[in-house]
């Protein structure tokens, strides 16, 4: 009877493992990204030392997918506002609270200002999730999440990261 008993619970912890791999998998490292498509503005959150999100920001506006780039100055200290070709407008802001959901709140209340009814959204891929839930809490715009990749030596820290701030933004703070 206790071998029976150990199997079943080694069953169950098996099968908890492999959700929760699942769920790691399909929430941070695959999660739903949308092609890049024309929009009122492209969003680049912050945090990001080697500005690998404003970039692509900057680009996807360079390729005529939105007027202007809206780039957020996380971080600390923050990094400065990236350069750009004459050609490219950008407004860069620092967000209060210094998070994705202070970004939110930020790039929700300037679209309101100006009439924005779709935005891309530039997080990182680990990011992508949580940044599509905190901005459509945020925001009635239709949002496009379009992500650069996690560089793959923050992969594991990210992950872990993401799981508690997901978890945070689903229990703790659940509105905009």
């Amino acid at each position: 009877m206790p071998s029976t008993f150990r199997g079943r619970v080694l069953a169950i912890v098996v099968v908890l493992l492999v959700v929760f791999v699942a769920a790691t998998a399909r929430l941070f490292i695959w999660p739903p990204v949308d092609a890049p498509t024309r929009v009122d503005a492209v969003v680049a959150l912050g945090g990001d030392p080697g500005q690998r999100r404003a970039h692509e920001a900057i680009k996807l506006v360079e390729s005529g997918f939105a007027p202007i780039a809206v780039i957020s100055l996380g971080g600390n200290p923050p990094v400065p506002c990236p350069r750009h070709g004459e050609q490219v407008h950008v407004l860069c802001f620092r967000a209060n609270p210094l998070d994705t959901r202070g970004e939110a709140q930020y790039v929700a209340a300037l679209a309101r200002r100006r009439h924005w009814n779709q935005l891309i959204v530039v997080p990182e891929r680990s990011q992508s999730t949580r940044a599509r839930l905190l901005f459509k809490r945020c925001t009635s715009a239709h949002l496009h999440v379009v992500p650069v990749s996690d560089p793959l030596s923050h992969l594991p820290y990210d992950v872990v990261y993401e799981w508690g701030a997901l978890l945070k933004a689903l229990v703790l703070q659940r509105s905009c």
